[in-house]
């Protein structure tokens, strides 16, 4: 009578399993890698998406406000002369009605500054005011709003009007009494990789029209002669 040969069976060794173990924690890694890539793009390309509305809708609102500035004391000199627009490199100041339902409180001083963040960076902030009919201070509406943050550098420049023999020349300061700037433009570099496009903003109201003088109130119109 025979007896049958018991059967071995053969196990996986210490060293197959953590081979297994490595091979798996390595495609864990490939995996965990891949998402995080993935997910990084999605923020970013959100973030880029933001940044580019964040610039179009302050480029909007700064063309929408500068070309309706209004030709409406914003303060007077020592000498009583009225001053219609002011401005330097990073500041600048004009009247002019809000959109939509703000607009009802009618003309409003606007101001458009660069503020430090402390970082090496700034914002564009823009505060308004209401004008008051009887000539009192102008009352705050608020708190600034931030058009524009994370910038790197930037200035205003505004161009005087044309003369009938040469365009208008460009300053880094406006407080001319005798007119409104022709064009205003706000240069900007932001930070990261997104861009502003130079902006130049033309004001369509002239000073001159107000004080009594023979001219347009909108620039650039052709004048008409009376027959």
């Amino acid at each position: 009578m025979s007896r049958s040969t018991p059967q071995h069976v053969r196990g996986f060794t210490l060293l197959e399993v953590l081979g297994a173990l490595a091979l798996f924690a390595l495609l864990l890694l490939g995996v965990y890698s891949g998402v995080r890539a993935a997910t990084h793009a999605v923020h970013s390309g959100e973030a880029s998406i933001e940044r580019a509305d964040e610039v179009r809708s302050a480029q909007q609102f700064l063309r929408r406000e500068l070309a309706q500035a209004r030709a409406v004391p914003l303060s007077h000199t020592d000498k009583g002369d009225p001053q219609f627009f002011k401005g330097d490199a990073h500041e600048l100041k004009f009247v002019a009605p809000l959109p939509g339902y703000l607009g009802k409180l009618g003309p409003q001083l606007q101001q458009l500054k660069l503020v430090s963040n402390g970082d090496g960076t700034s914002r564009l902030e823009a505060s308004f005011a209401v004008m008051p009919p009887d000539g009192t201070p102008p009352k705050s509406l608020g708190d600034p709003e931030v058009l524009v943050d994370r910038v790197r550098g930037g200035s205003f420049s505004y161009r005087e009007p044309d003369a009938q023999d040469h365009a208008g020349q460009w300053r880094d300061h406006w407080d001319d009494t005798r007119a409104m700037p022709r064009i205003v433009r706000i240069a900007l570099q932001l930070d990261g990789n997104a861009e502003w496009p130079q902006l130049d903003a033309p004001l369509r109201v002239d000073v001159t029209a107000v004080q009594g003088q023979a001219a347009d109130l909108l620039q650039g119109l052709q004048r008409r002669s009376v027959q």
